[in-house]
């Protein structure tokens, strides 16, 4: 029988949906399961793009230009000036998906065997899109006692070596929920500067920021903007995860160069997607601020529930809808195996990510998990019961 490839060997398997066939089990037998594993908002997507869904007037739904949309990346470019970041149309590819755009940010800046350094515990899927364009991922670990805060720049220069080509931070964080500061930013862009490295800056969350700190963007760096590949996605902040449009954002031209002809070799983004998404652009103000406010208390009921559970321990996550928290069991991974396959209260039960799929480094997380705060206020609260009734018969095992 042939073998499958190396590449295929080494491509890891996704720690938010591995356990999905467990879940569906569960649901076979009745059990009713609160998903707090993945990154899925529940809340409507805006009605001015169910309405543009609802009346495309197309006869022939076509091919549309590799890059996207024209009408999408001008509308996009409105969009980002709102956050003080300054672009021309041509500055923005559109993708399918955020994903596309960190894959193909990979393709066309590195070769194979080049370093990409990652502040872990990082997406999971970073790691997949480096296993596809053969580069290697060198994690410096930030720690839950410290909330996640970026390490020491010294951390990041004991891992630069000839083969060091960028760094890859999610700001606001997926999955810790951290908001990187000022100072942060600044020792990140001086590394940048110092070695000449990309930073690729996935910024997918922006529009959910809970504090009194700024969003500070890597587009706001001066002296980097040739360095900077910027990647965004219109599937969290109008609960399109479906539609797949993403975009990858940089003023470097070579890159923009290389990255198109990925983009010509699949032909084109989603036709009906980037309708959808261009209509969810404008005057949906009101929409943004009601799911941030239903975010906000979503996020201080998780964590206030999470942290009255004996033993578990959620710093207060800052941006996105995720947070890491710290359980009283001997493997996070099992735990979360165990809630799907022997536990249920009351017909019920809940699904987590095992955070140790968030760090590449071995060992790491191994009491952890991430979890999504997507659910409505009344499903969270149910879920953090079942959690601690959870973790009580675990442990009493």
């Amino acid at each position: 029988m042939p073998q499958i490839s190396h590449r295929g060997e080494e491509m890891p398997s996704s720690p938010i949906r591995k356990l999905t066939p467990m879940a569906n089990n569960a649901k076979a037998r009745g059990v009713k399961v609160y998903h707090l594993n993945i990154g899925q908002p529940d809340l409507p997507t805006p009605q001015k793009a169910l309405d543009a869904l609802q009346n495309v007037g197309r006869q022939v739904l076509e091919y549309s230009p590799s890059q996207g949309f024209l009408s999408l990346r001008m509308k996009l470019v409105d969009y980002y000036s709102r956050y003080h970041i300054m672009l021309a149309p041509d500055d923005i590819i559109v993708t399918s998906g955020g994903s596309e755009a960190v894959l193909f940010a990979f393709l066309a800046c590195l070769n194979p065997g080049d370093e990409i350094i990652v502040p872990e515990p990082a997406y999971a899927n970073y790691m997949a899109f480096a296993v596809s364009a053969g580069a290697v991922i060198k994690t410096v670990t930030s720690s839950i006692e410290t909330g996640f805060a970026l390490p020491p720049v010294e951390k990041f220069e004991e891992l630069i070596t000839e083969r060091t080509k960028a760094i890859l931070i999610c700001n606001p964080n997926n999955p810790t929920g951290y908001l990187y500061t000022r100072a942060e930013m600044n020792r990140i862009r001086d590394l940048v500067k110092k070695y000449d490295l990309y930073l690729f800056s996935d910024e997918v969350y922006r529009e959910f920021i809970y504090t009194g700190s700024p969003y500070i963007s890597a587009f706001h760096l001066d002296g980097i903007e040739q360095n900077v590949v910027l990647i965004d996605s219109v599937s969290k902040r109008y609960s399109e995860c479906g539609i797949r449009i993403g975009a990858l954002v940089t003023k470097n031209t070579a890159v923009r160069d290389a990255v198109m002809k990925f983009c010509q070799a699949r032909l084109s983004p989603p036709l009906i997607g980037q309708i959808v998404a261009e209509a969810s652009i404008n005057d949906t103000e009101e929409y943004a601020a009601d799911i941030y406010e239903e975010y906000v208390e979503r996020r201080k009921c998780l964590i206030d529930g999470l942290n009255k559970i004996p033993g578990v321990y959620s710093p207060i996550p800052m941006g996105a809808f995720y947070t890491v928290a710290r359980l009283p069991v001997d493997d996070a991974e099992k735990f979360c195996e165990w809630c799907l396959t022997d536990f249920e209260y009351e017909g019920e039960t809940i699904m987590m990510a095992p955070a140790s799929g968030f760090y590449s480094t071995p060992g790491m997380g191994r009491d952890e998990v991430r979890i999504a705060y997507v659910l409505n206020k009344e499903d969270l609260k149910r879920a953090i019961i079942v959690l601690e009734k959870a973790l009580e018969a675990y442990n009493a095992r």
